[in-house]
């Protein structure tokens, strides 16, 4: 449960020993004031980090005491600011029920070909198994049937599955993903999960990846030596752990050595389909293997708990007041971890505090401008981002909103304010309705709009917004852009600070302030022109993720 009690003790009275922020001169090397003079909209946001990335914040994971206090900080902020519940119970509060879990035996893998005797694979040899937070016990007796890369995407030219019928049936895969689709496809169905679900769609019954190192996958080796390593979901009412297509569980990798024995007799031989998949984009021929696999897994599950932080500002307009345009930010870090140079304490400055503050103050300024947008707009402090968006994943498959329709969302997530931006990146903003706005917002404040500068990163599928986008909702994820000393400030955070004990409120370069409240600006007229357009996003015709997440493949 949530320790209320603590964290309003805190905000009531408690007096934190708050970092002190480095100054930006160089020598003589002296602590600058922890309370500099700075314009009332400035102070604010940094009074919002100030608080939330203080070491007695412990990095605020989830599910950790630290992490409550956090999140009932934002609630009272949500409160002051006009913001009415949105939560469980009449109150801010989400309760978000999540489950960590990880394979607790080796299990076991026995492979029968017709006509011959039963080969119990090798644990660490030949395959390594999953977790199945769906239950302590899995068990799967099945046909095999390989898939070349398991990518069921007929929009985009690849169907791995042509010619195949696996319902009923185990799929195995290569890992990897054809490099000849978009950069953000590639991240959207590359996992072994999106593979699963995907299967599961078609009607099999397990998913079983092969080992096919990448420049996003681990090794082989890398994945025996750390066979047990947690994972984390949300938990479904009837207690077990949440998964798309909880049927088609993915039940472990095969070793190259491993899938050598699955592919005895098979039409095609394993030599065959490895020299075939040095190059990315070859079509594997889909073909079913010549007998069926017995799979038994152990899982090790422990439940903790959590929460969303959610504040309603309604509507004005009774027409489309029951539609609500979401902006998020999420609360929680990595926590306590290796320390580096003497500090284990990753504080997450600007991942994530800096987005709550910009969030916060958001909503300020809505209650300022005294008039209310005529949608309604949802602020919401999620939970669990650093463990898979999964606080994220939870509120949109259940919104605490009864009655009312998502029709937008606008994500903030370590936006890098240590230089004065130029412009503005929006990832997503091509793929619907929302592109123009936020080209307008930028314009409006006199910076430019640029297209993403690194589409290997795929972030467009890495932060909350997604789980949004798969509910078939437009969305977009805002940062200051490249443009002048965007670059260098933005590789300078990921080379020394991203998640890292540095991000903090004395970083250097030390947080640009007066960048921040431009930001706000940006994200708050994105926010009025949704809330108030006539019309509500929609996503482009014929766009990829539209069309999955609205087609016959949506959930």
């Amino acid at each position: 449960m949530l320790r209320t009690t603590i964290a309003l003790a805190l905000l009531a009275g408690a007096a934190p020993v708050f970092a002190q922020e480095a100054p930006q001169t160089a020598a003589p090397v002296q602590a600058a004031p922890a309370y500099p003079d700075l314009p009332l909209e400035q102070a604010a946001m940094r009074a919002h980090v100030l608080f939330l990335a203080d070491d007695t914040m412990q990095g605020r994971e989830a599910g950790t005491e630290e992490y409550d206090i956090a999140a009932n900080y934002v609630a009272a902020r949500f409160y002051a600011n006009g913001l009415r519940p949105a939560g469980d119970n009449g109150g801010f509060l989400q309760r978000v029920p999540l489950m960590n879990y990880k394979p607790a035996e080796h299990g076991s893998f026995v492979f029968t070909r017709r006509g011959a005797e039963p080969v119990t694979l090798s644990f660490g040899e030949d395959f390594v198994p999953a977790g199945d937070p769906t239950s302590e016990t899995t068990t799967v007796d099945a046909p095999l049937v390989f898939v070349g890369w398991g990518i069921h995407a007929p929009s985009e030219g690849r169907d791995d599955y042509r010619g195949v019928d696996v319902r009923g049936k185990i799929v195995v895969f290569l890992n990897g993903v054809p490099e000849e689709l978009h950069s953000e496809i590639r991240a959207s169905l590359g996992s072994a999960n999106a593979k699963a679900d995907m299967a599961g769609r078609l009607g099999a019954v397990g998913a079983i990846a092969i080992d096919n190192p990448g420049p996003r996958s681990l090794p082989f080796a890398a994945q025996a030596a750390n066979w047990q390593r947690s994972r984390t979901t949300w938990v479904n009412p009837d207690g077990s752990g949440h998964v798309d297509t909880p049927q088609t569980p993915v039940l472990g990798t095969l070793s190259r050595e491993g899938a050598a024995k699955l592919f005895q007799g098979a039409r095609t031989s394993w030599e065959q389909v490895q020299a075939a998949a040095a190059d990315s984009n070859a079509r594997l021929r889909a073909m079913n293997l010549p007998g069926r696999l017995a799979v038994t897994l152990k899982t090790e599950r422990e439940l903790f708990e959590s929460a969303n932080v959610a504040g309603l500002l309604p509507g004005s307009d009774p027409a489309v007041a029951d539609e609500v345009v979401v902006l998020t930010a999420h609360l929680d870090h990595v926590g306590v971890g290796r320390p580096v140079e003497g500090d284990s304490i990753y504080n997450g400055a600007m991942d994530n505090a800096v987005g709550i503050a910009s969030l916060i103050e958001e909503a300020s300024r809505f209650q300022k401008s005294g008039e209310r947008p005529r949608r309604s707009i949802l602020f919401l402090a999620v939970t669990a981002e650093e463990k898979g968006l999964v606080g994220a994943d939870y509120f949109a498959e259940n919104p605490s909103l009864p009655g009312k329709t998502l029709v937008a969302n606008v994500n903030l997530d370590m936006p890098i304010l240590t230089y004065r931006f130029e412009d503005v990146i929006a990832f997503g903003a091509d793929r619907s309705t929302l592109g123009p706005i936020v080209r307008r917002a930028a314009q409006n404040i006199g910076v430019g709009f640029s297209p993403d500068p690194m589409p290997e990163q795929s972030l467009f599928v890495r932060s909350d917004h997604y789980r949004f986008v798969q509910q078939g909702i437009p969305s977009v994820f805002l940062w200051p852009g490249h443009a002048g000393p965007g670059a260098e400030g933005t590789n300078h955070f990921f080379q020394h600070h991203y998640h890292r004990p540095s991000d903090q409120l004395d970083q250097a370069p030390v947080i640009d302030w007066e960048a921040g409240v431009r930001f706000i600006e940006v994200n708050y007229q994105i926010a009025r022109e949704i809330a108030d357009a006539d019309a509500r996003p929609v996503w482009n015709a014929g766009d990829f993720f539209g069309t999955l997440y609205e087609g016959p493949m949506a959930r």
